[in-house]
């Protein structure tokens, strides 16, 4: 006996998880193979949890295309979703003045990707956001934060199987072919 799916999404992870949503969204008629016991126990396990603003990517790279819209869908998922996350910032330091040069070209590719709020700090600035962090100059990046990427993993996974789509663990691919 021979059985067709329509689509396959191999792996249970953020982005296994999230192409699966997407799939199912558009009517696909799907199953999610995971090889593990649970979803996300690889790489989206260890990650850092971080939602990147988009400033170190190389310019014109689909990276640097991509990032800033997904990073501003990812909050909006987030908000709407009731997942955990937080705009946090982040800060760049140059801890003496030969890094300063290093931080001017950050700036440069972070513009050049789209990241429009990524600004130059002075140190008097630095310390009023962070007392403890000593440096020259620094930038700060208002768009970078964290989120909570189970919390993100099991909305991706519920959203996909209320449209219909089917999660196998234990379900390692060995093999298979494409047929039209």
């Amino acid at each position: 006996m021979t059985e067709y799916i329509q689509c396959v999404v191999i792996g249970a992870g953020v982005v296994g998880l999230a192409c699966a949503r997407a799939l199912a969204n558009q009517g696909m008629d799907l199953v999610i193979l995971e090889a593990e016991n649970a979803i996300g126990t690889h790489t989206s396990a260890r990650n850092s949890e971080v939602i990147h603003a988009g400033i170190y990517y190389k310019i014109g790279s689909q990276k640097a295309r991509l990032c800033k819209p997904g990073r501003d869908m990812l909050y909006d998922y987030c908000a709407n979703y009731g997942i955990e996350h937080k705009k946090t910032g982040k800060l760049i330091v140059a801890t003496n003045d030969t890094q300063i040069e290093k931080l001017d070209k950050i700036l440069q590719k972070g513009r050049a990707n789209g990241v429009t709020d990524l600004t130059p700090v002075t140190k008097n600035d630095v310390a009023q956001l962070e007392a403890e962090v000593e440096c020259v100059a620094a930038l700060w990046s208002p768009s970078t934060g964290i989120v909570d990427s189970h919390s993100l993993m099991l909305s991706f996974l519920g959203d996909a199987e209320k449209k219909g789509a089917s999660l196998s663990i234990k379900s390692p691919v060995e093999g298979g072919r494409i047929e039209n």
